[in-house]
């Protein structure tokens, strides 16, 4: 399978901040969405394209929480969204198209990891359930304004853990044998990277791109499902819940700095349904077996498109697809 997974050489890295890849560019005008934007990473999203001019949109499940969170920072709407609800992201696409106000950019942020078996809906996988098929249903809902005005860019922020899982074909939603919470992340962590091809493969005759990335190692209130004394037995924190190895985690700043650049970069004109890492396109993961780059489980556009058929199936919409 050729490629298109290779560096571009951005200049950038590991220690770029989201801040430091926006200089230079004005969003003044420009209206995003991050989901998940008021917690972790998310809050640095929001602040660095809120400073570069943008006016951002932060869906919520929590938005009480949400207000709280993005105090002090102007150019900010909250709304309310549980991405494991189908209706309610119904409820909230709905709201927004009311406005009829174009999007420019959609980061598709908010996430669960490594969750005790929880079942959500029908019965689906909550992992599964949220990180993919709640944002797939999200940007089919708001389709219309996503590819008016030119078309947005559409960002899925992935995960290294999309290494520990391809798409279970035979058991997507766990429903036989053990659950394993990193399998089940892994999993929904390819669902985006595959969500991000097929996307951009449909709706680049609309000017619609799309990406997906790793944001890299943070410790950001995702853990909150993690247990201390696992933190601890992986080696990523002490006792008294200090990183050990704090070099080999980015900052929230450095965290968000991917998905800022993949929802902005001038670099990427004309390019989309790629997976990038460190503010740069990644290369294929090695043969190695080593965590770095993509799998090609994850990038494969027959995959893709069997997952984008699958998502349309399970949630009654497909806002893309010809008919």
């Amino acid at each position: 399978m050729t490629t298109n997974q290779h560096s571009i050489g951005s200049g950038f890295g590991a220690d770029t901040t989201a801040r430091e890849v926006l200089r230079g560019i004005d969003l003044t005008g420009k209206l995003a969405l991050v989901t998940g934007g008021y917690s972790g990473i998310g809050v640095e999203t929001t602040r660095a394209l809120t400073e570069a001019g943008a006016h951002v949109v932060v869906p919520a499940r929590r938005p009480d929480t949400a207000k709280d969170a993005l105090d002090g920072i102007e150019g900010v709407e909250v709304d309310e969204l549980d991405l494991a609800d189908l209706d309610s992201v119904r409820g909230f696409a709905e709201r927004f198209l009311a406005t009829d106000r174009p999007i420019d950019i959609v980061i598709n942020s908010a996430a669960v990891m490594a969750c005790p078996e929880t079942r959500v809906g029908p019965g689906w996988e909550a992992q599964f359930a949220t990180n993919h098929l709640g944002h797939y249903a999200l940007v089919n809902r708001l389709w219309p304004a996503i590819a008016a005005d030119g078309g947005a860019r559409v960002v899925a922020v992935s995960s290294g853990g999309h290494h520990r899982s391809g798409i279970r074909w035979d058991d997507i939603h766990f429903t036989h044998g053990d659950y394993d919470k990193w399998e089940a992340y892994g999993q929904a962590k390819t669902a985006n990277v595959l969500f991000a091809v097929h996307l951009d493969a449909l709706g680049r005759e609309h000017g619609v791109r799309a990406f997906a990335l790793h944001p890299g190692g943070i410790l950001t209130p995702l853990q909150r499902h993690l247990p201390k004394a696992e933190m601890v037995e992986r080696g990523w924190i002490d006792e008294d819940g200090n990183p050990l190895n704090p070099d080999g985690f980015k900052s929230t700043e450095q965290g968000a700095a991917t998905q800022v650049w993949g929802a902005t970069s001038p670099q990427l004109d004309g390019m989309g349904g790629v997976y990038l890492e460190d503010c740069d396109i990644a290369e294929p993961a090695p043969a190695d077996g080593a965590r770095t780059g993509v799998r090609d489980w994850a990038t494969d556009p027959e995959q893709a498109a069997r997952l984008w058929a699958l998502s349309a199936e399970l949630t009654g919409v497909d806002a893309l697809t010809p008919r």
